[in-house]
């Protein structure tokens, strides 16, 4: 997808816009993506592009510490960009957007997110169902429920991290995330012991 000659920055709710629908049928119909032991799906970030994000940064650290070989494992980021090889992270619009769900209020545009996302995730892991041996997914909040739903709605296994009883461990209801952030220590650390059973396993 080409962008305009001098892109602007897109702030309605991406799940909505046609240059990001255009975009995920351009993935889903044109893109080739390699296969690979792992599929790893990770959250969008706010700061573009993602991969220069902390939070990003963080997850790709546990990576490193993981898998010594990068040929073994694929990123797609997914939330309200849709889905996304992150070697894609560049292509407009997914580096032309400044959205945070996480401040949303109105419930309509939370419930068409659900929606509109486990819709475009579902198409994915049915493009790709043969392309990852094992899949895993780190997210919470409506991230989580849609990845949820598009498992459940595809029958394609996804392994979701962290884990409900972690979540409920650490989960605090007088903060205003009350699942906490990704960034936290005692989740990446559950994640990072399952990247490394998932990486040992016998296929």
């Amino acid at each position: 997808m080409h962008p305009p000659e001098d892109p602007q920055d897109l702030t309605d709710p991406p799940f909505y816009l046609p240059q990001f629908e255009e975009a995920y049928q351009y993935i889903i119909m044109e893109y080739s993506v390699a296969p690979r032991d792992i599929g790893i799906f990770i959250p969008c970030a706010v700061r573009k592009p993602y991969s220069s994000s902390p939070s990003h940064k963080l997850f790709h650290s546990v990576f490193d510490d993981v898998f010594l070989d990068k040929s073994k494992y694929h990123v797609v980021i997914f939330g309200t960009c849709g889905t996304v090889p992150a070697e894609l992270e560049l292509m407009y619009p997914f580096a032309h957007y400044h959205y945070m769900l996480g401040n949303v209020k109105d419930q309509k545009i939370k419930d068409d997110f659900l929606r509109i996302e486990t819709g475009r995730i579902a198409g994915y892991l049915e493009k790709t169902q043969d392309t990852y041996t094992f899949r895993i997914a780190y997210c919470i909040g409506l991230f989580r429920k849609a990845m949820e739903a598009a498992v459940h709605q595809t029958g394609i296994p996804v392994e979701i991290y962290p884990t409900n009883p972690m979540i409920d461990k650490l989960y605090d209801a007088d903060c205003p995330f009350p699942e906490g952030s990704l960034s936290m220590q005692e989740y990446l650390h559950e994640f990072r012991a399952a990247l490394t059973e998932m990486r040992d396993r016998k296929i």
